[in-house]
């Protein structure tokens, strides 16, 4: 009878913390979303100059307190779950993990603006916007770009080449056309080809720092052509991503159950067994209701 006590008590924690289609785990998630957006934001508060001693000594609390609150909170999921090392090794339990660990440290490192890390566990948004019926298709857009990747492969490899080629040539239009009796003039502002590569890299980008300009004729022509080049690729890798996309779209909509056993997400919402490990599905419906 203890052990079947026990055994609920942990299907309703599990539910509870991991299940985002209940209404539990519903209010479950934002709370901890909240939590989370109030912790970066005393962290970040804590850098700003001009606060008194009183005023840092209050937010070191609420961070400790932010952070033992996490901590219970990890502990409980490796507590819920059948198998805690799947969940301490996925994406998610190595971020909450990470999450918690940098004010600990605080005392050797000295320094705890890292406690802001934590923000990367507000990727959990993406579990209530399904749950509010908003729009969320991270999982098919991750899987469009992990196709993609040859094709991802092949243009970066065509703008390696084209920035070196660019660069490299900048380097020497800009030494040849300016005016020096040194081989290499003051004024120029190319210096090595290293130099002249991050150059290139920022003008075919059209981010344009604006540190490093050509001098010449040569090379602001150059320039210009490498600028309408950089226009034209900048939008070949969303093609292929976007093809991807429409390919992998999904037909039937799925649930955010998750696996008990391997943590994996994505099910159909009439499954009864994993997508990943084949292991069965425990049904949340009777626990619709917490």
């Amino acid at each position: 009878m203890q052990q079947k006590q026990r055994a609920a008590w942990r299907e309703r924690l599990y539910v509870i913390i991991f299940e985002a289609d209940t209404r539990a785990g519903q209010w479950f998630d934002i709370c901890l979303l909240v939590a989370i957006l109030l912790s970066v934001s005393a962290v970040s508060i804590e850098t700003v100059e001009g606060l008194t001693q009183q005023q840092r000594d209050l937010l070191n609390r609420i961070e400790w307190g932010f952070t033992i609150l996490f901590t219970i909170e990890y502990v409980l999921r490796l507590l819920s779950v059948r198998r805690p090392l799947n969940y301490a090794f996925s994406f998610y339990g190595i971020v909450d993990l990470i999450s918690v660990l940098p004010t600990y440290f605080t005392p050797i490192s000295g320094s705890r603006s890292f406690a802001v890390v934590r923000s990367f566990r507000l990727l959990r948004v993406f579990r209530i916007m399904k749950l509010i019926h908003l729009t969320s298709e991270s999982e098919e857009l991750a899987r469009a770009v992990w196709s993609a990747r040859s094709k991802i492969i092949v243009f970066l490899t065509v703008v390696l080449i084209t920035v070196t080629i660019a660069g490299t040539a900048m380097y020497e239009i800009e030494r040849i056309a300016s005016p020096a009796d040194t081989g290499l003039p003051v004024e120029t502002q190319f210096t090595s080809i290293p130099q002249s590569i991050y150059w290139a890299i920022v003008t075919m980008t059209t981010v344009g720092y604006g540190d490093i300009v050509p001098q010449t004729t040569p090379g602001k022509f150059v320039s210009a052509l490498l600028i309408l080049v950089g226009y034209s690729l900048i939008i070949v890798p969303t093609g292929f991503v976007s093809a991807e996309f429409v390919d992998q779209k999904k037909a039937a909509k799925t649930s955010n159950q998750t696996c008990p056993y391997c943590m994996a997400e994505g099910h159909l919402r009439d499954a009864e067994y994993c997508r990943k490990c084949g292991n069965p599905m425990e049904s949340s419906e009777s626990l619709d209701g917490i």
